[in-house]
């Protein structure tokens, strides 16, 4: 069994009355990228904050590559790059001389380092621009160079709060795939904060969704889909049709099964629809055999949106 870097059991955080985190258990091995998702507010920025050693438990532990954030911090520090959600440089100088000045902060050998922020500039895309001024930067650039910063000391671990936010589409593509080679090319433990679910949910190896400073669901997309599906599937439709068109199709296409499946509409001719197994095929011919045009299916049952929205209801429900 592979060691984990990051272990966490029984992390609570108190802020005078409020309760920031409650009793949280996870753990991250090295090669894996791991999704602490949920709203904000939620905890997750004050678990990163203890994971870093910059704000003490009230309870319970923490290892980082073997050392205790609360009582080695600078030893953390030196193990783990972390990329804050507002990425700060000096805006006077370069992409270039910022990676410089942060090699010169780690100590590291001056030859080596040039020899580094090279390799990195080239592998984050910014070869080009690396001697322009961070000031003229974008915010994808600033992220990109951010990543590349926090690389220049080679760390065992790579948290990152919020990535992607305020980047545009394809600026998210380069920055996902960025963090995918981190840990399935180069072996390095990623931990990624984020509320925007399904962006993370194209890298993320397994997730832990956050509610209320408390972790409500832990492990792959696919298996805490299949913890909430109750043997059933959720799938959504676009059909150009009414609802009464796709009713009857059903009714008329699945006599046998059509009083188990469940349609409802959620506009603009999408459908939801939850089935008693995963094979949509039965619903895709009555719904063709009724000469409904069907644009689209998309399976919800791994969606981590879907499956966060279905947590959160629980948990609403549990809380009233």
């Amino acid at each position: 069994m592979t060691e984990k870097v990051i272990e966490v059991e029984g992390l609570v955080k108190h802020y005078d009355d409020r309760v920031a985190v409650a009793g949280i258990d996870f753990g991250v091995s090295p090669g894996e990228i791991f999704g602490v998702l949920g709203p904000n507010g939620a905890g997750k920025t004050t678990t990163i904050l203890m994971l870093l050693g910059l704000t003490e438990p009230s309870d319970g532990s923490v290892r980082v590559c073997g050392l205790d954030p609360a009582r080695d911090a600078i030893g953390v520090k030196r193990r783990v790059g972390y990329l804050p959600d507002a990425v700060g440089f000096y805006e006077d100088l370069s992409g270039r001389q910022n990676m410089r000045y942060t090699a010169r902060l780690n100590e590291l050998d001056p030859v080596e380092a040039e020899n580094r922020i090279d390799e990195l500039l080239e592998e984050v895309g910014l070869t080009e621009s690396a001697d322009f001024l961070v000031g003229t930067y974008s915010r994808g650039m600033r992220q990109r160079l951010g990543i590349a910063d926090i690389l220049v000391k080679d760390p065992d671990v790579v948290i990152l709060d919020e990535p992607t936010t305020a980047i545009d589409p394809e600026g998210v593509v380069e920055i996902l795939a960025l963090i995918s080679r981190l840990a399935h090319a180069d072996g390095r433990a990623v931990l990624i904060s984020s509320h925007l679910l399904n962006q993370v949910q194209q890298v993320c190896d397994r997730v832990a969704i956050f509610v209320e400073g408390e972790i409500v669901a832990q492990g792959t997309p696919d298996e805490l889909a299949a913890s909430l599906s109750e043997g059933s599937s959720v799938y959504e439709f676009v059909v150009d049709a009414t609802e009464a068109q796709v009713r009857a199709a059903v009714e008329s296409g699945l006599p046998d099964l059509h009083e188990k499946i469940g349609v409802t509409s959620i506009g603009a001719g999408r459908w939801r629809v939850v089935l008693p197994e995963r094979d949509i095929s039965g619903v895709v011919r009555a719904l063709v055999e009724a000469e409904l045009s069907v644009r689209q299916i998309r399976d919800l049952g791994s969606n981590l949106d879907e499956i966060y929205r279905r947590y959160f209801r629980e948990h609403e429900e549990v809380s009233a």
